[in-house]
């Protein structure tokens, strides 16, 4: 007995202190999840203002200072000068008037180098004093290099209009959000491995699986709706249920060749942000009636339940949207209900999974 319990004792201690370790960690990842869902909310209101071709550099250091005197203004509104998007739409355009968009990029930028810093300096330190499991480091630092790429990603899609177009591609916009919200996805992934679930039964692996689809589907939608906002293709065809129309209109593919009509043209780039958008919602309804049907009264089921009612209240605000001609109050909602919809599908499929085992279990197992 006076053997056991010293070593009782140590196991206890190196629990409590994993408990407060992983009790930090959380805390740090949901402050970076809220830096990115304000960063995403910008780059909306970034893009709805037409403002992400205001700053025509990358400057990942010194362009965290912005312009401090007059002088530096005039240089900046001059090399935007130099760009179709000014001699094309914006020509003549005042300095106070270049302010107004000036400022939302520099914001975005800003948010963005913040949300790095956030990442970064927390890592190190607790990597450093040894407050991150094993098991976890390579999958943050993965984590750290993928924030990297998006600043990347960032300035490849700012250059694609900087020379022969006059707003970004809609590919690399589609792109630029679809890869903050799978770091967003994987950050929320983590997070909540570390968090404590309550026991309850085994539900079943189906319903486990169609939680992973779900996520899949959400991104994917996510991508579409990028796709959409790259053509400004919710400026136009603003009826529903009916699109131009029809429920399936015409003229779905007049460009050549024919899969180009499907990242080019606005018409089947909005019909098919449509069609998937039922497509989820279809499949929210059936995860809960199979979830409410399989594990009546289980926590899982009670997620589904959430799950589909935050996205029905999506596709309302999308609508909403639509009917409205993208206002954007409606339109920075719809974006952040997105995230919304994502952060809750994915917190449902990493709850199947329950905590990850801590060391001190695992090394008592072997």
């Amino acid at each position: 007995m006076t053997d056991l319990a010293p070593a009782a004792d140590r196991v206890l201690a190196s629990r409590e202190r994993n408990d407060r370790n992983r009790l930090h960690i959380r805390i740090w990842l949901g402050v970076v999840l809220l830096a990115i869902f304000a960063l995403v909310l910008v780059g909306g209101a970034t893009r709805l203002t037409d403002s992400g071709l205001s700053i025509t550099q990358w400057k990942p250091i010194h362009g965290v200072i912005p312009p401090l005197s007059v002088a530096e203004w005039e240089e900046e509104l001059e090399l935007y000068r130099q760009i179709p998007e000014y001699q094309q739409i914006n020509k003549g355009m005042s300095l106070d008037e270049f302010k107004r968009i000036y400022w939302w990029e520099w914001a975005h930028r800003f948010l963005a180098r913040s949300v790095g810093v956030l990442f970064a300096v927390p890592f190190v330190f607790f990597l450093v004093t040894g407050r991150i499991e094993k098991r976890l480091r390579w999958p943050l630092f993965g984590l750290f290099l993928l924030g990297g790429l998006q600043g990347a990603v960032g300035w490849w899609m700012v250059a694609s209009g900087l020379v022969d177009r006059v707003d970004v591609s809609q590919y690399r916009l589609a792109t630029h959000l679809t890869l903050a919200c799978i770091i967003f996805a994987a950050i929320l992934w983590v997070q909540r491995g570390l968090a404590t679930y309550s026991k309850g039964p085994t539900p079943p692996a189906g319903l486990r699986r169609f939680a992973g689809v779900l996520v899949l589907m959400v991104l994917v939608q996510i991508y579409l709706g990028g796709l959409v906002a790259g053509l400004d293709a919710g400026l136009s065809y603003n009826t529903w249920p009916l699109m131009d129309g029809a429920f399936i209109p015409s003229d779905l593919f007049a460009i050549d060749p024919a899969w180009r009509n499907f990242f080019e043209n606005p018409k089947l780039v909005q019909l098919d942000h449509r069609l998937f958008g039922y497509l989820v919602w279809i499949a929210a309804l059936a995860h809960m009636v199979m979830a409410l049907r399989k594990a009546p009264g289980t926590t899982h089921a009670r997620r589904t339940t959430v799950l589909f009612a935050l996205v029905t209240l999506q596709a309302i605000v999308g609508i909403v949207t639509l009917l409205f001609q993208v206002p954007f109050d409606a339109a920075l909602t719809h974006q952040g209900g997105a995230l919304i919809v994502l952060a809750f599908a994915v917190a449902h499929y990493r709850g199947f999974y329950g905590e990850y085992p801590r060391e001190t279990e695992i090394a008592l197992r072997s």
